[in-house]
């Protein structure tokens, strides 16, 4: 059974990667938009912005990461939503194929094209003058807490890309997770922010994540926030994953 789910989800994974590789604008465009805000903050407003560190492009860098991916699940609800209303997943149905290989090859579509544009944005940010010292183990932690992010994020976009009644409506929902660095420490110190609103960002997903990897690009001790930041990952990963695989079961039941 273990194999059977295997080769079908490398199946239908290579199907969903064909789909990538034609269509390789929806990639660039994931990018464009993380790059953009890069740009603006780092050479509109980062002068005016203390963060007590030397470059603001490697204090900013870890938060963009995290829009680049929260900018690209999107797609995965939008190629969901596309096969549910093309009638693809009943053709699936019909075939003697394990039936959660169908949405796993959407979510490793997902991981492949996000890791896509995450080094882009990367080696954007070095000709923007992003510099870290950061040994191997380090870009490996970097890499696995964004894998991990990734992930968590995809499966929900899962949710909205099953249900939704319209493509406006299947994308929608990643504005909000857009739009939660902005409420943390990706762009300034969270020490900065007046009451209310600093309880929050010291206390939602993205700050620890943020300082966690640029603790790790800077060479820092990353104290608890690593453990928090996996517990965040974790915990969301394995909730909207339940929720994702009880709301397929029910619209193929």
């Amino acid at each position: 059974m273990t194999k059977h789910f295997f080769g079908d989800t490398a199946v239908l994974l290579g199907r969903s990667l064909r789909h990538i590789t034609r269509s390789m604008d929806t990639i660039v465009t994931t990018a464009v938009m993380p790059i953009a805000m890069m740009l603006m903050f780092v050479y509109v407003f980062g002068g005016a912005i203390n963060t007590g560190s030397d470059s603001y492009v490697n204090y900013l860098l870890p938060g963009i990461l995290l829009i680049t991916v929260a900018s690209g699940i999107a797609y995965t609800a939008f190629r969901l939503f596309m096969d549910m209303k093309g009638g693809i997943f009943e053709r699936f149905q019909s075939m003697p194929i394990a039936r959660s290989s169908v949405l796993w090859a959407h979510v490793l579509t997902s991981l492949v094209a996000n890791l896509i544009s995450l080094v882009v944005v990367v080696l954007v940010a070095l000709l923007m003058g992003f510099r870290s010292g950061a040994g191997v183990l380090a870009w490996l932690s970097v890499a696995g807490i964004l894998i991990l992010f990734t992930l968590a994020l995809t499966w929900i976009a899962v949710i909205p890309g099953l249900t939704a009644k319209s493509v406006d409506g299947a994308s929608a929902f990643s504005y909000p997770l857009i739009f939660l660095p902005f409420l943390s420490s990706a762009f300034v110190p969270t020490d900065t922010m007046p009451g209310p609103l600093r309880v929050f960002a010291e206390h939602q997903p993205v700050t620890s994540i943020v300082n966690a990897i640029r603790n790790l690009f800077a060479q820092q001790p990353v104290g608890t926030d690593i453990w928090i930041a996996l517990a965040w990952c974790v915990g969301i990963l394995i909730v909207s994953y339940v929720f994702a695989m009880t709301t397929y079961r029910r619209k193929i039941s």
